[in-house]
């Protein structure tokens, strides 16, 4: 239904781009009592705390904690599972453990354009992973280096430095539509280092014959969940048989 792929649907990222349709602009939002908005205020911090603080699994390799900015349930953000996340985070930390067995790539580097869940677990497991956050949040500045503005609309605006840099590349589309994945998958080809480099699609179900299209992505048997319960079943779609992980390609 044309609705559904106009709605801001990625878990993990702002809804931060215009408004697809500005049809309700001019009515008055619904309003929650106070004590509504307060129990909310309350289960969305504890979710944010939780999902922040992924077990160490790397103990001495770690220094301070990263942390996630607060949910906006306002603004369409949604975090994974804890479940999820560490799922997504050891698979990509398997990743990079047999990208380093190849002299050739040097050191592995992650790119994560609008899942910053997955970014938070894997800098708390290993402070040292070379993980690059793209996304259009600003409150994400604060990881300084790390973070590099992403607007999906200008899909290879992006530092020169960052052009086919990275061996891994885990992106989470914004919008649940064939323009936005188009434009993804143009970001997701400036940015990995060459067809040997893994590629990870967290998008909904939907997406599965685009997915395949435009990058050749099959769908895994593992499927995300997030934090705040959302309608749309999302999938994890890859560019490489993960053999039993993620639940395998689904035959």
């Amino acid at each position: 239904m044309e609705d559904e792929v106009e709605l801001p649907t990625n878990p993990n990222s702002l809804s931060n781009h215009t408004n697809p349709s500005n049809e309700d602009t001019d009515d008055d939002p619904p309003t929650l009592s106070s004590q509504a908005m307060a129990a909310l205020r309350e289960f969305l911090a504890e979710q944010s705390q939780s999902i922040a603080e992924p077990t160490n699994e790397n103990d001495g390799q770690s220094g301070s904690s990263v942390a996630l900015v607060s949910e906006d349930w306002r603004l369409s953000q949604f975090w994974y599972e804890p479940d999820t996340a560490e799922t997504l985070a050891r698979e990509v930390l398997t990743l990079c453990q047999l990208g380093s067995s190849d002299s050739d790539l040097g050191s592995p580097r992650i790119a994560c354009i609008a899942c910053p869940t997955l970014y938070a677990y894997l800098k708390n497991i290993d402070s040292n992973l070379r993980v690059q956050l793209l996304e259009f949040d600003k409150r994400f500045e604060q990881y300084g280096s790390d973070f590099t503005f992403y607007d999906y609309n200008q899909p290879e605006e992006l530092p020169l430095e960052l052009k086919h840099a990275f061996h891994v590349v885990v992106a989470d589309p914004p919008y649940l539509s064939k323009e936005c994945l188009e434009k993804v998958a143009d970001s997701i080809s400036f940015l990995a280092r060459s067809k040997e480099s893994h590629l990870l699609l967290l998008t909904g179900e939907v997406q599965k014959d685009r997915a395949a299209e435009l990058m050749g992505l099959q769908p895994c048997g593992f499927k995300p969940r997030h934090s705040s319960k959302l309608g749309n079943e999302f999938r994890v779609f890859t560019n490489y048989d993960p053999g039993t992980r993620l639940g395998g390609w689904e035959k």
